[in-house]
């Protein structure tokens, strides 16, 4: 069996233009164009591209109608699928409405699905109202329904919050039962985990599995000193292969200003991310 390439990019903090929010001004989705067309013009010809969370930034149904649409066209760009997850900027509701075209919920967004003998199982870390992540006994189930099969090349998790230990970010800032849910996915045919959430290019191994943690296409982020924290422009992706023998991530950096965005103390994190 041939391998399976794919685009992982994460965090792009899109929102409608004249819309109001804090980074509007900064028009994110420019960036999310100019990864497209680079992967594009690379004649990478990827299977399927994954967005790993934080499609918008605190958006509302208009933001995200206006990010599928962007989607759309990016897709239509690089002839592949786009899948998505949701991170903690975003809104359950406004995005069954404005991105899938449903009747507001606030349910859960998560999937499965198999694409060149690669399954991709997008989940939801997102919990509403908060910066952290967990997935609830329902997804849980879920999953390990999922897991009880294998498909052909393996499985890739997409989830917005990693099942990493990052250098210098709390464990409050990341998933609440990360121990189980990596307990499930070590006893499966899950050969990497890809995420976000966390603004620094972060690779590792939780329970034995690859997990990817992205910097994102908006921003970067760095710890100044011991009680800083800044947010910069930086725009990055990853391509990442499967073979029926293993995995390999690598990430390319686009041009960016790396001007600064916003510094704050750390302890204000959570209300920044």
């Amino acid at each position: 069996m041939k391998q399976v390439k794919f685009i992982h990019l994460t965090d792009t903090h899109m929102n409608a233009p004249h819309t109001e929010g804090p980074f509007v001004k900064h028009r994110f989705a420019d960036k999310v164009k100019q990864v497209f067309a680079h992967v594009q013009q690379s004649g990478l010809a990827p299977s399927f591209v994954l967005i790993t969370g934080d499609l918008s930034h605190e958006g509302n149904a208009e933001d995200y109608a206006y990010i599928r649409t962007v989607l759309d066209e990016c897709s239509a760009l690089v002839g592949a699928p786009v899948y998505v997850v949701l991170g903690n900027h975003d809104h359950r509701s406004a995005f069954r409405q404005g991105y899938l075209g449903e009747t507001p919920s606030e349910e859960a967004y998560y999937y499965s699905v198999t694409i060149d003998g690669l399954r991709l199982i997008g989940l939801n870390s997102q919990t509403p109202g908060k910066h952290s992540g967990e997935l609830d006994e329902a997804q849980l189930a879920w999953l390990d329904e999922q897991l009880s099969t294998t498909a052909p090349l393996g499985t890739i998790v997409g989830i917005h919050h990693p099942l990493l230990h990052v250098g210098g970010m709390s464990p409050d800032h990341l998933l609440a039962n990360m121990e189980a849910i990596g307990q499930r996915l070590r006893q499966s045919d899950v050969v990497g985990i890809m995420a976000g959430h966390v603004h620094s290019h972060n690779v590792g191994r939780y329970q034995g599995v690859l997990s990817v943690a992205a910097s994102g296409t908006a921003f970067a982020g760095e710890i100044v000193d011991k009680d800083h924290f800044r947010m910069y422009h930086f725009c990055s992706y990853n391509i990442v292969s499967v073979h029926p023998d293993g995995v390999s991530v690598q990430t390319v950096i686009l041009p960016d200003s790396n001007a600064e965005i916003a510094r704050f103390q750390m302890s204000l994190m959570a209300a920044q991310h």
